[in-house]
Parts: structure tokens; C-alpha cells; sequence
């Protein structure tokens, strides 16, 4: 039996949300300090280019797709203010990220839920 990328890409996915999410934190929690430039994290994009992985056609009359062609929602053409102190965090930009981070730590939750139910009434049978 070959193994399920899914929960590998699934779990990267996890450990980059949880990644982006600690950045988040950390830029509220220096809201107010002078000169301190709020980070980001890279695109997940970027980490699942280096994943290798992938898709397979079961069939040759599937069409190819590339799932993460899309633009990426996350880069903005120009930055967010800078206060007269240096300090770069905007708190509504935070919040966005924060609940950008909640909802897809909520989306990869439900797939993995539903791709395990698949599977598993796949192995014991109807």
C-alpha cells in the first residue's frame, strides 16, 4: 500500500498555521514598542512547492490541475502604516491574520476529518 500524502500535506499545513499564528502573537504583543518591524511568514505556497509532491492521474482522461495556482490573497501592494516611533504593527492587519489563521486551521481540520471517515469505510467496507 502506498502512502496518503494528504496527512503529510496536511500536517505541514498545521505546523505552518501554528507558525504563522505564533508570528501574529508576537507582533500584538510588540504593538507598542518602538521601532519593532512586524514579521510575517512566508506563503504557504512557498512550503508546499518544496514538499515534492505530486498529483497523480488514475485515468488519462483527467485534466491536469495546479491546486495552488491561485494569487496569493496574502501580499499586499503596499505597506501598512509606520508610526512616528518605528513600530510597524498595524492591529487590524493582525486580526485579519489571525482569522485568516483560524479559518484555514478550521478548513484542513474538516478535509482531514472527512478524508479519514473515507478511509476508513473504505478499509472496513460498507
Amino acid at each position: 500500500m502506498e502512502p496518503i500524502y494528504l496527512f503529510d500535506l496536511a500536517s505541514t499545513q498545521q505546523n505552518w498555521l501554528a507558525t504563522r499564528q505564533a508570528v501574529v502573537a508576537q507582533n500584538i504583543a510588540n504593538a507598542n514598542t518602538p521601532g519593532y518591524v512586524a514579521k510575517e511568514v512566508a506563503p504557504f505556497k512557498n512550503v508546499y512547492d518544496q514538499t515534492q509532491l505530486d498529483l497523480v492521474s488514475t485515468s488519462p482522461g483527467h485534466m491536469a490541475l495546479d491546486p495552488l495556482n491561485a494569487d496569493d490573497a496574502t501580499k499586499d501592494a503596499s505597506p501598512w502604516e509606520v508610526v512616528p516611533s518605528g513600530n510597524s504593527v498595524s492591529m487590524e492587519r493582525e486580526m485579519l491574520k489571525a482569522n485568516e489563521v483560524s479559518r484555514e486551521y478550521s478548513m484542513n481540520t474538516a478535509i482531514v476529518k472527512a478524508f479519514a471517515q473515507m478511509y476508513t469505510v473504505s478499509v472496513k467496507g460498507s
